[in-house]
């Protein structure tokens, strides 16, 4: 008899990058087509404390962090110039790089924090990741990296999480992103679960979105 498979309510993997991605989207919709509605932003604001969380997740399930940091750092390359056109309207811009760095400085960090127990060497990578979003204009910046850091450090402490997670939106000077606080409600119900297996697609929807939306723009400039 086959054995039935075990399902748990709750968020997977799966539906929490969904959720992220569909959030994402209607933020840069919002920002390159309709920057005075507000309620657009706002709902974006979800899709970062998301990513974090899974980033994290996935270090702690992969079969190969090489691979995972081969995969991130790849994109970052491969998204940064539809990232510049969709934001900037220029092939290359050094004044911002796509969220991908963010998350690739994000990984490396994670990946020495799980090797180290001192406090003081620990809090020194998490400062050395921090200056090094700043020193490359990576999406998010430091505070990108602060709150990976976060996920990682109370990762055995869920309800430290979660309050970390919502308050780390706080420390931003746009009150857009306190909404961003709402994404520990489904990074509160995951489930643990992977779900479906469509890892590249998530990958190749970020620069491929980006592009779709800056030749929108072109378009309706025309």
């Amino acid at each position: 008899m086959e054995k039935e498979k075990d399902y748990r309510w709750g968020f997977n993997t799966f539906q929490l990058k969904m959720l992220a991605i569909l959030s994402m989207l209607i933020d840069h919709i919002g920002a390159i087509f309709y920057p005075d509605v507000p309620v657009l932003r706002c709902v974006g604001r979800l899709a970062f404390p998301i990513f974090c969380f899974l980033l994290v997740e996935g270090f702690y399930h992969t079969r190969n962090v090489w691979k995972y940091m081969l995969r991130l750092g790849t994109f970052a390359i491969l998204s940064e110039a539809p990232f510049d056109l969709a934001f900037g309207y220029r092939l290359w811009s050094p004044e911002k790089q796509n969220v991908f760095f963010t998350l690739l400085i994000g990984l490396i960090m994670i990946w020495i924090l799980d090797q180290e127990r001192e406090i003081v060497t620990r809090v020194g990578v998490v400062i050395l990741a921090m200056w090094a979003a700043e020193l490359l204009h990576t999406d998010y910046g430091f505070r990108g990296i602060l709150l990976i850091a976060v996920f990682q450090m109370t990762g055995s402490r869920k309800t430290v999480q979660y309050a970390a997670g919502a308050a780390w939106n706080f420390l931003w000077r746009s009150r857009l992103q306190y909404a961003g606080a709402l994404a520990m409600i489904p990074i509160a119900l995951y489930n643990g679960q992977k779900g479906r297996s469509m890892k590249y697609f998530f990958y190749l929807f970020y620069p491929v979105h980006l592009l779709v939306l800056y030749l929108l723009t072109v378009r309706s400039a025309m």
